[in-house]
């Protein structure tokens, strides 16, 4: 594996070694390669010769493999995440910030993600997941940041399910009402 990093660009590259036609250390079918947005500060996947880029794994990913490569490779600092709580953030002209663990299911508007291809869970499955999540990160076990870094569906997983700074109509109308109205730290 070798890892690029230009000072000025916009862009960290990391690429398969070529003698190895098969799955890269992250995982990844031959010809893709994990790319880091700096404008967004997320990794997304890379095909280098057919210029397709996109922010969910290619398929025939070794998702365990990848998962392990973007624990070790892709995480953002605990330092610049406080703790990794949910919440309100102190924002301007009406704005949150707040992080979240999505644990999508087969119905969700779009079924798959980083860690799964094909979801096939259901509703009620995705439901118990979450309490049991809710369950642990209560009791004090773990924290939301350190259990969205490897349990979320969404991409924000790499930076401890952090969305950022959002303001009304930026987000899913349903998330976004119960996003509102939470407490700082709840």
């Amino acid at each position: 594996m070798v890892c690029i990093s230009a000072q000025s660009g916009p862009v960290k590259v990391c690429l398969a070694d070529p003698a190895m036609p098969e799955k890269s250390e992250a995982g990844l079918p031959a010809g893709w390669e994990v790319r880091h947005s700096n404008s967004k500060n997320l990794p997304y996947f890379f095909n280098a010769a057919t210029k397709e880029s996109r922010w969910e794994y290619p398929a025939n990913t070794d998702t365990e493999k990848l998962k392990a490569y973007m624990e070790q490779n892709h995480s953002a600092s605990v330092e610049s995440q406080a703790g990794g709580g949910g919440g309100r953030g102190t924002g301007r002209d009406g704005k949150i910030r707040a992080a979240h663990l999505l644990v999508k299911h087969r119905d969700s508007r779009r079924p798959s993600s980083w860690r799964e291809t094909d979801i096939t869970r259901t509703k009620e499955e995705a439901i118990a997941i979450l309490e049991g999540y809710e369950k642990r990160i209560r009791n004090g076990e773990i924290s939301l940041g350190d259990l969205a870094l490897t349990e979320s569906d969404c991409t924000s997983a790499r930076k401890r399910g952090d969305l950022g700074y959002f303001g009304p109509g930026e987000m899913q109308k349903e998330f976004e009402v119960v996003a509102f109205a939470l407490k700082i730290g709840e």
